[in-house]
C-alpha cells in the first residue's frame, strides 16, 4: 500500500511534508495493510482547522483501512481535540513528525489499548537539525527550511504555541540542502521559517539572514535563483540590504508580515513595527533595487478598529507600492489575548474585508500594467505557466518550455489576472 500525506498552510509545512513522508517510508508505515494518511495540519486561522478536519473525515470514508496519522501546528496546540476523533489513529507533535521512530510500532488495525495521543512540549525543543530532501514533490521550486519557532507574541497569533521559540538550523546544514537540490535541477530555492528574518542569533558566531544569503549565494554558484519567503522588514539587516543591491540570483520579490497600517492597531498587535518603518524599508529597497516588487498580509476588522484606522489600513497599500495583498477578515483564535479584546460586528469585519481586497484587486492591476512590452525572464512551472523575478504569473499559450527551464518571455499584454507573453528563447544560466 501507500502513503498519502496532505499538507496545510504555509511553505514551511509543505516543506516538512516531504521530510514526514520520507520518515514515514523509512519506518515502513507503506507497508500496512490499508496503508497510511498523514494529514499535516495549520492552525493559523479556524476556518484551516475546520478543514483539516473535514479532510479527515474525508479520508477516513475513502479508505476506511488505512492507518490515519494527524500532525502540524493544529495537532500540536490542541492534541486532544484531534485524538477525541473516531477517525484518527494516532496524533503526533511538530517536533516527533520529523522522525522515522515516531511512526514505528503501531498496532494493529481496530486495536483500542494504545496511546492515541503523542505530543511533547514543544518548547523544550531548543535545537533545529537541517532535514536532508532531494525533492519537493509537484514543485518546479524547492523550499529550504532555515529556521523554525517564533519568540514573539502578537496578540492574535497562536502559532508560537504549535512551533515554539524560534530555532535557526546551522549554516552548513543549510548549504548542503541548497546544493542538494540545485544538484538535483531546481532552479529556484525558497528560504523559508516560521520567523524568518529572526534566523541566526542563536547560532555561533550569531550570523544575520543577510549573512545566510550572501554565503549561499557564493558557496552554491550553480543556483540560479534565491528567494524569500515572508519577511519582517523591521528586521532586516544591513548584509541583506547589501545583498539586494548586489546580487541578482536574488529575486526581487518581499512578501512583508505588516498586518495592518495603523499605529495604534498596530501596538494593539504588539507588532515591533509602525506604519512609517514599512514604508521606509520598501523606499530603501526600492532605491536599491528599482525592480523590487512587494507583498503583504493585512488584516481587516482587528478589534477596537474604528474607520480611520481602517482606512489607514487600506492607504498603507499605495503608500509602500505593494503590488499583492493577502487580506484577511480578523477571526479570534482561542488562546490569544486579541479573542479578549472588544470584538467587532461580524458584518462590519466581513465588509472591511470586501473593501481591502478590492483595493488589492486594483494594485494588482496597476502592477500588471506596467510589465506591457517588456521582456521578463520567467521560470516555467507547467503548461505554459511560469513566474517573472518578481513572481508574476504569466501565461504562454504553446510554450514548450519544460517545467524548471527559464526562458525570457516577451510580455504582450494582461487579462487581469496575470500576464500573457510570447515565447522567446532560453536564458543561459548566470
Amino acid at each position: 500500500m501507500t502513503i498519502k500525506t496532505l499538507t496545510f498552510g504555509c511553505r514551511l509545512n509543505a516543506y516538512e511534508g516531504e521530510v514526514v513522508k520520507r520518515e514515514a517510508e523509512a519506518a515502513g508505515l507503506g507497508q500496512l495493510e490499508g496503508g497510511a494518511v498523514i494529514i499535516n495540519t495549520c492552525a493559523v486561522t479556524g476556518e484551516a482547522v475546520r478543514q483539516a478536519k473535514q479532510s479527515i473525515r474525508r479520508a477516513r470514508r475513502e479508505q476506511p483501512n488505512a492507518r490515519i496519522i494527524v500532525t502540524g501546528c493544529a495537532a500540536q496546540i490542541n492534541p486532544d481535540d484531534f485524538g477525541a476523533m473516531d477517525e484518527v489513529d494516532l496524533v503526533i507533535g511538530n517536533e516527533d513528525k520529523l522522525k522515522a521512530s515516531s511512526y514505528r510500532a503501531l498496532p494493529e488495525f481496530g486495536v483500542n489499548q494504545f496511546e492515541k495521543v503523542r505530543v511533547n512540549d514543544i518548547f523544550e525543543v531548543t535545537q533545529n537539525a537541517p532535514h536532508m530532501v532531494d525533492s519537493i514533490e509537484g514543485r518546479t521550486r524547492a523550499f529550504v527550511q532555515v529556521q523554525n519557532g517564533c519568540d514573539h507574541r502578537c496578540t492574535f497569533c497562536i502559532i508560537p504555541y504549535g512551533r515554539g521559540q524560534s530555532r535557526s538550523v546551522p549554516i552548513g546544514g543549510i548549504i548542503d540542502q541548497v546544493k542538494r537540490l540545485a544538484d538535483n535541477g531546481y532552479s529556484e530555492i525558497v528560504l523559508t521559517g516560521v520567523d524568518l528574518t529572526s534566523f541566526g542569533p542563536d547560532l555561533p558566531g550569531k550570523p544575520s539572514l543577510g549573512v545566510l544569503v550572501q554565503k549561499i549565494l557564493v558557496q552554491v554558484p550553480s543556483l540560479e535563483r534565491l528567494r524569500l519567503s515572508s519577511i519582517d522588514s523591521i528586521e532586516a539587516d544591513e548584509a541583506l540590504f547589501d545583498a539586494i543591491a548586489s546580487e541578482q540570483r536574488l529575486m526581487p520579490h518581499f512578501h512583508l508580515s505588516l498586518q495592518h497600517g495603523d499605529d495604534m492597531i498596530l501596538k494593539r498587535m504588539k507588532r515591533r513595527h509602525l506604519r512609517d518603518h514599512s514604508i521606509e524599508f520598501c523606499q530603501t529597497v526600492r532605491d536599491l533595487r528599482p525592480d523590487a516588487s512587494f507583498g503583504a498580509d493585512i488584516i481587516a476588522g482587528f478589534p477596537t478598529e474604528t474607520e480611520a484606522m481602517f482606512e489607514n489600513a487600506l492607504s498603507i497599500i499605495d503608500n509602500c507600492g505593494l503590488a499583492r495583498v493577502h487580506a484577511f477578515p480578523f477571526s479570534p483564535r482561542e488562546g490569544t489575548p486579541a479573542a479578549k479584546m472588544p470584538q467587532l460586528d461580524r458584518a462590519l469585519i466581513k465588509e472591511r474585508a470586501a473593501r481591502l481586497r478590492a483595493k488589492a484587486a486594483s494594485a494588482w492591476q496597476q502592477h500588471l500594467k506596467k510589465f506591457d512590452g517588456t521582456v521578463q525572464t520567467v521560470l516555467f512551472e507547467k503548461d505554459g505557466i511560469g513566474r517573472t523575478q518578481d513572481f508574476t504569473p504569466v501565461f504562454v499559450d504553446g510554450s514548450v518550455a519544460r517545467a524548471g527551464a527559464i526562458c525570457a518571455v516577451q510580455v504582450l499584454n494582461n487579462d487581469g489576472e496575470r500576464l500573457i507573453g510570447r515565447h522567446a528563447a532560453p536564458v543561459a544560466a548566470q
